[in-house]
C-alpha cells in the first residue's frame, strides 16, 4: 500500500481518541437510523420487517410533511435573521465605553443560560389571553388582545418571539468578541480617507466580522431546525398543526404513533436539508471571501 499518499500509519493513532466517539455516537446511530427507515418497526415488536422505500413514498405523499417543512422554513427564517441582526445591533451598542455595559451584557445574555422549558413556562403565562402580561400591555396602549398561542394566526409568531428573545444575547456575545478583535488602525485609516461611520461599518466592520456571521448563521439555523422544547410547552405543535416543525413531526411519529420507520425518514430528511443549507452557505461564504 502506498502510505505516502495517505500519510504515516502511526499518525492515525493520534486521531483515534476523537474518531472513536465520532464513529460510535454519530456514524453508527446514523447508519442504524437509515436501516430503520426501510422497516416498519413499531418500537415494541422485536421483529423489524423490511418495507423498502415505502416509508419514503408515504412521506412524500403526506400533506402533513410538506406543511411541517414549510413551517420549519418559516420558523428558521423568522428566527435566524432577527437573532443575528438584533445580536449585532446590541453588540454595536454595548461595544462602546459606557457605564454599566457589563451589567447590561449579563442581563441580555441571561436568557440563554436559562433552561428552555423554564423560560417557556413563564412565557406561557405571559401569553395567557385573559390575565397574561402580553395582552395587558396591548390593552394599556389600546391595541386590543391577541390569542397568541391559541390561534393558528399567531402561534408561530409567539414561539418565534420566545426563541429570538432567548438566543439574541448569545449572538451578541460572539459579535462583541468579533468587534473587539478588529484592529483600530483599520478604522483610523478609513477615517483619514474620509469615510463616514456608515461607510466604515459597511466596508470595514461588516466584512471583518463575516466569518462570525457565517458561523452564527449556521449554528442558529441548526438550532431553529432542532427547536422542540418551546414548541412542546407552548403549543404542542398546534393549533391545527401551525407550529408543527419537522422535528416535532418526528417526535409525533416516533413517540405517539410508534411508527419508527416513518420517523426515521423524517429525521433523514432533516439531515439532508441541513446538509444542503450548509453546502449553499459555504459556497456563498467562499465566494464572498474570494470577492473580498
Amino acid at each position: 500500500m502506498n502510505w505516502k499518499k495517505w500519510g504515516e500509519p502511526q499518525a492515525y493513532l493520534f486521531i483515534l481518541p476523537a474518531l472513536i466517539p465520532y464513529l460510535l455516537f454519530w456514524l453508527a446511530p446514523m447508519a442504524y437510523i437509515v436501516y430503520l427507515s426501510f422497516t416498519d418497526w413499531d418500537f415494541m415488536n422485536p421483529v423489524k420487517n423490511w418495507v423498502g422505500l415505502d416509508n419514503y413514498v408515504n412521506l412524500l405523499q403526506e400533506p402533513a410533511f410538506f406543511k411541517a417543512l414549510k413551517t420549519t422554513f418559516l420558523f428558521a427564517l423568522g428566527n435566524v435573521f432577527p437573532t443575528l441582526i438584533g445580536g449585532l445591533l446590541l453588540a454595536l451598542l454595548l461595544n462602546r465605553k459606557m457605564k454599566g455595559s457589563a451589567i447590561y451584557r449579563a442581563i441580555i445574555f441571561s436568557p440563554w443560560i436559562t433552561p428552555t422549558v423554564a423560560v417557556s413556562i413563564v412565557w406561557a403565562w405571559i401569553y395567557e389571553p385573559r390575565v397574561g402580561l402580553a395582552n395587558a400591555i396591548l390593552n394599556f396602549f389600546g391595541a386590543g388582545s391577541l390569542e397568541w398561542t391559541q390561534s393558528p394566526k399567531t402561534a408561530l409568531l409567539s414561539v418565534l418571539i420566545v426563541t429570538v428573545w432567548k438566543g439574541i444575547g448569545w449572538t451578541m456575545v460572539f459579535y462583541l468578541v468579533a468587534l473587539q478583535n478588529i484592529p483600530e488602525s483599520l478604522h483610523e485609516a478609513a477615517m483619514i480617507e474620509g469615510a463616514s461611520k456608515t461607510q466604515r461599518f459597511w466596508h470595514v466592520t461588516l466584512p471583518l466580522i463575516s466569518p462570525t456571521s457565517f458561523f452564527l448563521f449556521m449554528i442558529t439555523t441548526i438550532d431553529a431546525m432542532q427547536a422542540y422544547d418551546q414548541i412542546n410547552v407552548l403549543t404542542q405543535g398546534g393549533p391545527s398543526g401551525s407550529t408543527t416543525t419537522l422535528l416535532y413531526l418526528y417526535y409525533d411519529a416516533a413517540f405517539r404513533q410508534f411508527n419508527i420507520g416513518q420517523a426515521s425518514t423524517v429525521s433523514i430528511s432533516m439531515v439532508v436539508l441541513l446538509g444542503l443549507i450548509s453546502l449553499v452557505s459555504m459556497y456563498i461564504s467562499r465566494r464572498r471571501i474570494h470577492y473580498l
